[in-house]
């Protein structure tokens, strides 16, 4: 198997499942004529033994694959947590499987053969797809960690502000002084290192996000 060396420098990778050795040279080649990094499988089992699944990257996957086949190795990746993009490539036209690929959240089902430029564009809305995934992963990360930095009180008050509270609303519905509200606003918006209520409000936003997406 031919691939580039792992390099920090070359954040995005390619990782290839297919059991057709010639295919996986022949796109090996095409990326590394683009200067991605690639990595190329033979099976779904040698991708989850050797791949570094936390990598910045999408996988280029065959449906028709020996054992485990393309869409149950989805399937199993959905059930892992590994969210990386997935680009799947057959040589039927099956549509109902096309179909049920993309409703598991692939990014594009391309036909065999397929022209280089439609599976670069493919693999290119793929990365870009996993960078701004990984982005917002990061900074979910980040306000899971200054949110920690508030007391229980300090929280019922952000969340009170979110919803567009006044001062006095929430003095009211806490039991507390304007001038306690006052402090506790204060408070929150120095941990948490926003300037302006909405700025806090798409942080309270992005949690409310994270706690209703589906658990892997």
């Amino acid at each position: 198997m031919r691939k580039t060396e792992a390099s920090k420098d070359l954040p995005a990778v390619v990782f290839v499942v297919d059991d057709d050795i010639s295919m996986r040279d022949a796109l090996t080649d095409l990326f590394l004529s683009m200067n991605l990094n690639v990595e190329a499988f033979e099976t779904p089992a040698a991708f989850l033994e050797r791949a570094r699944s936390d990598r910045h990257g999408c996988i280029l996957l065959d449906v028709r694959l020996p054992g485990l086949n393309g869409l149950d190795f989805q399937s199993h990746l959905d059930r892992i947590g590994n969210q990386m993009p997935i680009v799947f490539m057959t040589g039927f036209g099956d549509v109902p499987m096309s179909v049920k690929a993309m409703k598991a959240g692939a990014i594009d089902f391309l036909i065999k053969p397929f022209k280089d430029q439609d599976i670069l564009d493919a693999v290119a809305v793929a990365l870009k797809r996993d960078l701004a995934r990984r982005r917002r992963s990061s900074e979910m990360k980040a306000v899971q960690e200054l949110m920690r930095s508030l007391t229980p009180r300090e929280r019922e008050t952000m969340l009170a502000v979110a919803k567009g509270l006044m001062n006095k609303q929430i003095a009211h519905q806490l039991g507390i002084s304007e001038v306690t509200v006052k402090l506790h606003r204060g408070s929150v918006m120095r941990k948490l290192n926003v300037r302006s209520v909405a700025d806090l409000v798409r942080m309270v936003e992005l949690l409310n996000e994270d706690r209703d997406s589906p658990a892997p």
